[in-house]
C-alpha cells in the first residue's frame, strides 16, 4: 500500500475502508481483508502526522480522556474512585485542588501514569 500523502487520499481511503467494512465481516474476502489491513495502516499513518489527537495536559482533560475509553459518567467514576460526585465535579472544572488522595485514585482505577500526575499538578 502507498502512503497517503494528501488530504484527498486521506478521505478515499477512509472512504474505501467503509465500503468494505459495510460488507460484514463475514462477507469480505482473505483480499480484502489485507486491503483494509494495508488502508488502516496507512491511514493511521497520514493521522499521526496531519491529524494528530490533542494529547492531555492536565488532570480533568486526561480524566475526561479515560471516563470516554470507558463510557463511564460522572457518578460512575465518582463511585469507582470511592470519593463524592461534588468533589469529583468540582476537581473536573478546575474548582478544587485534586488531593493526594484523588491522584492516587486515578492513578490506581484509572491507570493515569504517575509521572504525568507529578508534571500535571
Amino acid at each position: 500500500m502507498k502512503k497517503i500523502t494528501s488530504k484527498k487520499a486521506y478521505e478515499k481511503a477512509l472512504a474505501d475502508v467503509y465500503k468494505l467494512m459495510q460488507k460484514g465481516e463475514r462477507n469480505i474476502t482473505d483480499k480484502e481483508a489485507k486491503v483494509i489491513s494495508a488502508l488502516a495502516s496507512a491511514i493511521q499513518d497520514y493521522e499521526k502526522t496531519h491529524e494528530p489527537f490533542p494529547m492531555p495536559k492536565t488532570i480533568s482533560e486526561i480524566v475526561a480522556m479515560k471516563m470516554f475509553e470507558r463510557k463511564l459518567n460522572r457518578g460512575s467514576l465518582a463511585k469507582m474512585l470511592g470519593i463524592g460526585a461534588p468533589k469529583l465535579s468540582q476537581i473536573l472544572n478546575n474548582k478544587r485542588e485534586p488531593d493526594v488522595s484523588f491522584l492516587k485514585a486515578i492513578h490506581e482505577k484509572l491507570g493515569v501514569d504517575g509521572n504525568f500526575i507529578l508534571e500535571a499538578v
